[in-house]
């Protein structure tokens, strides 16, 4: 029997909505130099290849930073940190305007990358201090799917600003933007109600209690194998966008600089399953939509080996509809169980996420030097295989109170 779905209040309903929006404005920050990088290498006289540390360092500080702000968040609340992170990112970005150094934009995406922690790190945590049963699993939806529509958003504007605008006009754009959505995450983020922040004006800003929340949670095996899951699927899925780029760029297909980023577009479909997945793990158990998940990754990858356009873009949108459908659901996995340090438990699976995008590039190039797309599918299916394992190792372990696998 499926189970009854209950509509969101409109309390829960702005909270999904302002963190959702304070989600895409990050992932549009994030990305956006994806798409610009024929700009940026225009604008500061340096190669393409140069240019993608931008894009490394960002996600590398941010990997680090989300345990950073789980302890913060956990010390003073959830909505303070989100919207000052925001406030200061605009900052940044005007900043941007009048940099002229290449070294200069690398270091202050350094800094971005702190701020760009700010909301993977809590917004799990902020939904869990504030809904229960479906509301979560729904709340978690619909945040995964806002987190891919900023990601292509991020990338296809990148690749506009890189045809249309210079690099100064391009910041001031960018800069509205977040300005923008910063407003509205203000307007529609709802006053904690169950979170209840430390006192820290008599306390050290890092304790052995925030220690030893991050054990607690790394002490978990199966908090251990979630975390391995999700380093694996980012790994595999943001750098084969990377890679299926240079492969569009060259013959046949001699796709350019912009049109080679509707690729990204094959990101709806995992906006599509992210916004599903609350109900497909309620009424199909999350044992079948984790097996189904991986396999779409699997078929995915496969399908490319056709290299026509045809297969490559149906091929990434099973794939993307898998990688979502599986990050959503041990996103919200991850919150259920972690009845204490929640965001410490949802930052130490976002670290080991991008840590995994971080590993992916240099993990899959030198299997694209010696066979070119060919050999990133094959470097694919390994770590996808092992991926597998994972899975089914976390699915049969000795069951617990884990109220999601008995879904």
């Amino acid at each position: 029997m499926k189970a009854v779905i209950q509509p969101l209040q409109h309390s829960e309903a702005r909270l999904i909505a302002g963190v959702s929006l304070a989600s895409m404005v990050i992932f549009i920050n994030l990305y956006l130099v994806q798409g610009m990088l024929p700009l940026i290498s225009t604008s500061f006289e340096i190669t393409m290849s140069h240019a993608t540390l931008l894009l490394s360092a960002t996600s590398f500080t941010m990997a680090f930073s989300l345990l950073i702000f789980a302890v913060l968040s956990d010390r003073i609340g959830r909505k303070k940190p989100i919207l000052v992170s925001l406030i200061l990112l605009c900052i940044t970005d005007l900043f941007a305007y009048f940099i002229t150094d290449f070294n200069q934009l690398l270091s202050l995406r350094f800094v971005q990358g702190i701020l760009l922690a700010s909301v993977p790190a809590m917004a799990m945590a902020y939904f869990k201090d504030e809904l229960t049963g479906h509301g979560l699993l729904k709340a978690g939806a619909i945040y995964i799917a806002a987190n891919s529509l900023g990601g292509i958003a991020g990338r296809l504007l990148g690749g506009v600003m890189a045809q249309y605008l210079d690099w100064q006009q391009a910041m001031l754009l960018l800069t509205a933007i977040t300005l923008f959505g910063t407003a509205f995450v203000s307007y529609l983020l709802p006053t904690s109600h169950f979170c209840k922040p430390e006192n820290t004006s008599k306390s050290r800003v890092f304790r052995m209690t925030d220690f030893n929340g991050f054990c607690l949670h790394l002490g978990d095996a199966k908090m251990r194998l979630i975390y391995l899951v999700g380093g694996i699927a980012f790994m595999i899925m943001v750098n084969q966008f990377s890679y299926i780029q240079l492969h569009l760029m060259q013959a046949p297909f001699d796709m350019g600089r912009f049109e080679v980023t509707l690729i990204f577009l094959c990101y709806l479909s995992g906006t599509y399953a992210s916004y599903h997945s609350a109900k497909w793990v309620t009424n199909h158990g999350l044992n079948r939509v984790f097996k189904s998940a991986a396999l779409f990754m699997f078929a995915g990858s496969l399908l490319t080996l056709q290299d026509t356009l045809l297969s490559i873009y149906l091929g990434f949108l099973l794939s993307a509809f898998g990688f979502f459908l599986l990050h959503s659901s041990c996103n919200a996995w991850v919150a259920n169980r972690a009845e204490q340090h929640r965001a410490k438990a949802t930052s130490l699976y976002l670290c080991s996420y991008y840590l995994g995008a971080a590993i992916g590039g240099p993990y899959l190039l030198p299997f694209w030097h010696k066979f070119g797309w060919d050999g990133v599918v094959l470097a694919s299916l390994l770590a996808l295989t092992l991926m597998s394992f994972v899975i089914v190792k976390v699915l049969h372990a000795k069951p617990d109170t884990d109220q999601l696998a008995a879904v």
